[in-house]
């Protein structure tokens, strides 16, 4: 890994507790459901409407990265995420849409 990178679990690592604790918080299912709608694009961290202040923020995109439910990269001052479906899907099948269903 490079500076600048960020650690992402690797496909077979995703385990099912950790994904399912990010789950559990609003602010993020909100934000994987926004990724779900657009699956094969990335998107500004800052552009998501979170009500909370920019420490939260933080944490929930290090959850959800630690989790192995995004991946995300920084390019310049900008941090980019992109919902890992594919990896997601692989390791438990219908998983997103269940949550997302759900709501």
């Amino acid at each position: 890994m490079t500076a600048g990178e960020l650690a992402h679990p690797r496909t077979e690592e995703l385990q099912i507790g950790p994904i399912l604790l990010a789950l559990a918080d609003e602010n993020r299912r909100r934000v994987v459901a926004e990724l779900a709608d657009r699956p094969d694009e990335e998107r500004l961290c800052a552009s998501f409407d979170l009500p909370v202040g920019k420490s939260s923020r933080t944490r929930h995109w290090r959850v959800l990265r630690e989790a192995g439910l995004v991946r995300q990269r920084s390019a310049g001052n900008g941090l980019y995420m992109c919902l890992r479906k594919e990896d997601l899907d692989v390791r438990f099948p219908g998983l997103i849409r269940a949550v997302i269903a759900a709501g």
